[in-house]
C-alpha cells in the first residue's frame, strides 16, 4: 500500500479496533447489510434532494412525497433489502418520524444549502490522503461557513462531544487547508432525538485535529509494515460482520 487513504469512518473504525479497520479498508470483505445504516442513507438522501426545491416548498410534506422514489432506488440498487424490511408501514413511520424531527431543528425554507454531499480531500502528507462526504456545506452571503452534519441516531452521552465533533474537525480541516478559510460552525443535527451539537473551531482546534490525524496514521502504516492487526472486543462486537472470523472470537 503505497498511500494510506483516511477518511473520518475509516478512523473511526481503527480507533475502535484495528483488526476491524483491517477488514473494511485492507481486505475490503463484504458486510451484512445494516438496515440502521440503510435508513441513515434513505434520510439523508431525502434531505438532499429536498434542496432541489424551490424554498417555500421546502416541507416535511415534501419529503414524504420524496420517499417513495428515492427507497425505491435504494431498493433497485440492493433488492436484498425489500425481504430485510417485512413491515413497510413500520420502516415508513420511523423514517417520516426522523425526518419530522429535522423540521424541528431547521427551517430548510429560510437559507440556501451551497453544497450537498460534497467531497473534500487532501494530502496530509505524501504517503497519507485524507478525504471524507460533507452532507451540508452553507456559505452566507458574508462568506461565514458552516458545515453540517445529520446524525439519524441520538445525541452523545456528556463527555462524548469531543469525540462526536472529530469527524467535523477533519472536513473544516480540510476546508481550511485547500480553500484558505476557517469554517465559522460545526453542527450536528441528531434527528433521533432532536438535540443538536455546535461547535466554532479555532485555529488551534485544527492543528491539533491535524497533529491526532498524522499520529494515527502512523500507528496503521506501522500495523501495515508489522502486520499487527489488534482486536479490541467491547460491545460493538456484538453488530460486527467479522465476528465469526476475528481471531478475539476464535475458539
Amino acid at each position: 500500500m503505497s498511500k494510506v487513504r483516511l477518511s473520518p469512518s475509516r478512523i473511526s473504525d481503527f480507533n475502535n479496533c484495528p483488526q476491524l479497520y483491517k477488514y473494511r479498508a485492507i481486505d475490503q470483505l463484504p458486510e451484512q447489510i445494516s438496515l440502521d445504516a440503510e435508513r441513515g442513507t434513505l434520510v439523508h438522501s431525502i434531505l438532499h434532494d429536498l434542496f432541489d426545491s424551490p424554498a417555500l416548498e421546502r416541507t416535511f410534506a415534501k419529503t414524504l412525497e420524496l420517499f417513495p422514489d428515492i427507497w425505491a432506488q435504494q431498493i433497485l440498487a440492493k433488492p436484498e433489502l425489500e425481504s430485510l424490511v417485512p413491515n413497510t408501514k413500520e420502516w415508513s413511520d420511523r423514517v417520516a418520524s426522523l425526518l419530522s424531527t429535522y423540521f424541528l431543528l431547521e427551517e430548510p425554507g429560510t437559507f440556501e444549502a451551497t453544497s450537498r454531499e460534497i467531497h473534500v480531500e487532501m494530502d496530509l502528507r505524501d504517503d497519507v490522503y485524507l478525504h471524507g462526504y460533507v452532507d451540508r456545506l452553507d456559505v452566507a452571503p458574508t462568506g461565514e461557513v458552516r458545515i453540517v452534519d445529520y446524525k439519524t441516531g441520538k445525541a452523545p452521552k456528556p463527555g462524548w462531544e469531543e469525540k462526536a465533533l472529530f469527524q467535523l474537525r477533519i472536513y473544516a480541516l480540510i476546508y481550511w487547508r485547500t480553500q484558505g478559510v476557517m469554517p465559522k460552525l460545526l453542527q450536528l443535527l441528531y434527528l433521533g432525538d432532536g438535540k443538536v451539537l455546535k461547535n466554532s473551531p479555532s485555529e488551534d482546534d485544527l492543528i491539533t485535529a491535524e497533529k491526532t490525524l498524522v499520529k494515527i496514521a502512523d500507528e496503521i502504516l506501522y500495523a501495515i509494515e508489522k502486520e499487527e492487526w489488534k482486536p479490541k472486543p467491547s460491545r460493538l462486537c456484538d453488530w460486527c460482520s467479522f465476528k465469526e472470523i476475528c481471531p478475539a472470537f476464535a475458539t
